[in-house]
């Protein structure tokens, strides 16, 4: 045909390459409606597909030609170049389950989450490829289902903000082979076209079938062809994950051909006429003609659409982690009676939740000549609506760490996937703690934790962003790996103060006794490693001071002036006062001991027994005062202390327990004085 004008940049040419059928749709895209200028199907004269891929590519150009000529006729536009779709036969799905050892001090965050999923699908991907294609990064990665968590072995919903040491997920992960795209570029190139636009069947199909607002709801849409079933799944506004079956129409078409005697092409028009009609006439091959009620050939065909209806659903309840909502069913496939039903039951769903939809129930779908009918036509509408609206490429060209990469663009895609793609390891985002350290303190393992590291920085365009931010063609994506955590680094004085001290009297002493690592003595810059004995001798009770002191009962015991008991932990900067004429009977006993085995300090000690003892602070520091005297007056103190009163500096300051004092006030054990001048 001469004189054909340049398809429009708005317009577009649709081509669905079916087992069947190929359909061809010219249209356009404005104000969000997809306008169908024109549009034909022709089916294959004789088998040249099976289960939706090209086995006799001559045969099937002549089809797609003789759709393009008629298209071309119809719109008086050169269609040169097309938007196609792949075969939801040529996914690969893959589950695979990830266990991994986190922080239990640190809360599961969406970071670890999104680190332990990208594990899971180069995982998936890595199974795939083992005995076939050993090249990396192989296939694309379309979309993945988490089927469960499990937090220490322990089926959990949703791990966020718990606290653990193994985090283990279970994952779904559906996949399409980069030989795929290139051979259908090859296949089209030979027709003489030039493909503009890639999608998956069943991304075209849910993109008018099941429109974005009602993506909130758990919904599975089965297209039902010839040879295969394409399974697409929504929830949380988004399809998350896809799947195919390998049975389908020709499944009930073959049991046709075997309970009637027909040829394929006899029982495909018979299948396809038992929801069109009560009462079927047909012949097989040897001429002898038949005439049966609709209802009659259904029941014969009843167990073979049990095992295919039993297939289909048993699919889209793995690959849906559960049973969904509802259910859309699209395809020629669908159209047997009674075949919706058996899908309900199945899948343990009411019936009325399973639809058929066909083309003339689609929002936002117009026409310029007869309007397509029914569910068959539903994917040759996706791919033109699909191509003009999101106005992307089949794949966005992006760059990771100075690395060109490009990924087919079948759903909202996240810096997570081009990850999975250039095949970055998970490990390198989640960071690890310091090497730790055990020793054994006082017979008591301790174990001393090394730091904590820093997590990895994800940059797109220079900005900062995340695991989950999305990504869209030509931009530029910077991953900096997570830092581990530095090692453990102790030394004695970050498990011990050595400094700490107590007042015994007028006595300094050293809270802590003796510091031995490993047999040997140790100061408070030993550095400690992995294993070490540490042993420490320290005076932490009231108790422990007795023991060290030797002395035999608490009653003559005071700390900071009050009363004690044997269990109460010494502080640094307590001042503890002992009388040891307060002992009890056990120490008269062994002052008559003492007596008779050492009569020369018996004078001394009854010397001692005459004086009486005051413990009181003065100016922040112990001071104890042995006199005769009964009663100690606050002028008494001034023959204790360096203080000039003969020299004066400005107006005597005295104070007795924080209030004003007089030079004739009675002190008493545990008193707190101050003597100082104010200018």
């Amino acid at each position: 045909m001469t004189d054909l004008k340049v398809l429009p940049e708005h317009m577009i040419y649709a081509l669905d390459i079916g087992t069947r059928n190929v359909v061809g749709v010219v249209g356009k895209y404005t104000d969000d409606i997809f306008h169908v200028q024109a549009h034909h199907m022709v089916s294959h004269p004789e088998r040249a597909m099976y289960d939706g891929q090209i086995h006799d590519i001559e045969k099937v150009t002549k089809v797609v030609k003789t759709v393009t000529a008629e298209l071309e006729k119809q719109t008086g536009y050169s269609l040169k170049k097309v938007a196609i779709a792949a075969a939801g036969r040529a996914l690969r799905t893959q589950r695979v389950e990830v266990t991994r050892k986190i922080d239990s001090t640190v809360e599961i965050d969406k970071g670890i989450l999104d680190t332990i999923e990208i594990e899971g699908i180069q995982l998936a991907q890595s199974e795939l490829e083992k005995g076939g294609d050993k090249k990396a990064s192989s296939y694309y990665c379309v979309g993945y289902s988490v089927v469960n968590y499990y937090l220490d072995e322990v089926l959990i919903g949703n791990p966020l903000s718990h606290r653990g040491s193994q985090l283990t997920l279970q994952v779904i992960a559906t996949f399409l082979p980069h030989s795929v795209v290139d051979s259908l570029y090859t296949v089209v190139d030979k027709m003489g076209l030039e493909v503009v636009n890639l999608t998956l069947e069943p991304i075209a199909a849910i993109n008018v079938a099941i429109p974005p607002k009602f993506r909130l709801l758990n919904l599975a849409l089965v297209d039902i062809g010839a040879g295969t079933s394409d399974i697409a799944l929504t929830k949380n506004g988004a399809v998350f994950s896809y799947a195919m079956v390998d049975v389908a129409g020709d499944e009930l078409t073959e049991a046709l051909v075997q309970k009637y005697l027909l040829d394929f092409d006899t029982a495909e028009a018979l299948k396809t006429n038992l929801n069109k009609s009560e009462e079927q006439i047909f012949s097989d091959i040897v001429g002898i003609p038949h005439k049966k009620s609709t209802d009659e050939i259904i029941l014969e065909l009843e167990n073979d659409a049990q095992r295919v209806a039993e297939k289909i659903a048993a699919r889209v309840i793995e690959a849906n982690g559960g049973v969904p909502s509802a259910v859309f069913l699209i395809g020629g496939g669908c159209q047997v009676p009674g075949f919706k039903s058996l899908l309900a039951k199945h899948l343990d769903i009411a019936d009325e939740r399973v639809v058929i939809k066909g083309a003339e129930l689609l929002e936002n779908i117009t026409y310029e000549s007869d309007p397509f009918k029914g569910p068959e036509f539903i994917t040759p509408l996706g791919i033109g609506y699909s191509a003009l609206k999101d106005r992307e490429h089949d794949f966005l060209q992006v760059h990771v760490n100075e690395t060109p990469l490009r990924l087919f663009n079948s759903k909202k895609l996240l810096v997570s996937d081009a990850l999975v793609l250039i095949g970055y390891s998970a490990r390198k985002l989640l960071p690890e703690r310091g090497k730790s350290i055990t020793i054994v303190l006082n017979e008591h393992s301790r174990k001393i934790q090394g730091g904590y590291g820093e997590a990895a920085k994800v940059y797109i365009n220079g900005a900062l962003a995340s695991l989950d931010s999305p990504i869209k063609n030509k931009d530029v994506i910077n991953v900096e790996p997570a830092v581990k955590g530095e090692d453990a680094f102790v030394k004695i004085a970050d498990i011990v103060d050595l400094e700490n001290r107590v007042y015994f009297n007028q006595e300094v002493l050293r809270l802590v006794q003796d510091v031995w690592v490993n047999e040997a003595p140790a100061d408070s810059d030993h550095i400690l490693t992995h294993n070490d004995q540490v042993s420490i001798k320290a005076l932490n009770t009231v108790e422990d001071l007795m023991e060290f002191k030797g002395i035999r009962t608490k009653d003559a015991l005071r700390i900071n002036g009050r009363e004690v008991e044997l269990g109460v932990k010494l502080k640094h900067g307590d001042y503890i006062s002992w009388d040891p004429l307060e002992e009890g009977p056990s120490r008269s006993v062994t002052k008559e001991a003492d007596e008779r085995l050492n009569p020369q300090v018996v004078g001394k000690e009854k010397t001692l027994e005459q004086q009486n003892n005051f413990d009181l602070v003065v100016n922040h520091r112990a001071l104890s005062i042995k006199t005769d005297k009964k009663t100690l007056v606050f002028v008494d103190v001034f023959d204790y202390i360096d203080f000039d009163l003969t020299k004066p500096k400005g107006i005597i300051d005295l104070q007795l327990n924080g209030s004003r004092a007089r030079y004739t006030d009675v002190l008493k054990n545990g008193d707190v004085i101050y003597i100082g001048w104010k200018k």
